[in-house]
């Protein structure tokens, strides 16, 4: 049987590989002293959709409600409350970096950009060890097979939606930009 650990392990790998993306961007933003645009647009995206809505979103919505009906000891709540502020401070960071984005070519921005990246580059590798190696065993100790099973069965649910989802919120965007558009044509 996968344990719902599994799969939110795997995930992990990819982030480790943008993480390590992100590490050769702030290098190279350093030497040369210019953004890439389309560097930033893919990582705000990967960051928002997989990071955090796919993966994030597994954890919170799916394993730390069930965990909420366990009892799990001060230890493990402590843990998992820490993993969510992770959460809540990368959510934040991202957003500051999509929004760095806009304010570019202004000199300025380019150290916050950096700052940014070196926070998230800080921020993952421990959180990702907390979680495979301490939280992740500890917490799977709480559930039987079944409800282990069944975990598993709701996390590839929500990835199979989680494809409907972006690219619904994208034809919004794009359909908002284009009304917009239309609108201060017809003026």
């Amino acid at each position: 049987m996968i344990k719902p650990s599994g799969p939110l392990m795997v995930e992990h790998r990819l982030i480790e590989n943008m993480v390590a993306l992100l590490k050769r961007e702030a290098a190279r933003i350093r030497k040369e002293d210019k953004l890439d645009l389309q560097f930033i647009d893919s990582a705000v995206d990967f960051f928002r959709t997989y990071a955090d809505k796919t993966h994030h979103g597994k954890e919170e919505d799916i394993l730390f409600r069930r965990m909420d009906k366990k009892l799990m000891g001060p230890e493990l709540e402590s843990m998992r409350k820490d993993l969510v502020r992770d959460h809540v401070l990368a959510r934040a960071k991202v957003s500051s970096l999509a929004g760095c984005r806009k304010k570019y070519p202004d000199s300025a921005v380019i150290k916050e950009v950096i700052d940014i990246m070196d926070f998230l580059i800080e921020l993952y590798p421990p959180h990702i060890q907390k979680e495979d190696i301490v939280f992740f065993p500890k917490a799977m100790k709480l559930f039987t097979e079944e409800e282990l099973e069944a975990m598993t069965k709701e996390f590839y649910e929500s990835d199979r939606k989680m494809i409907h989802t972006k690219y619904r919120l994208v034809i919004d965007e794009l359909s908002n930009t284009l009304s917009l558009y239309n609108d201060e044509e017809t003026e």
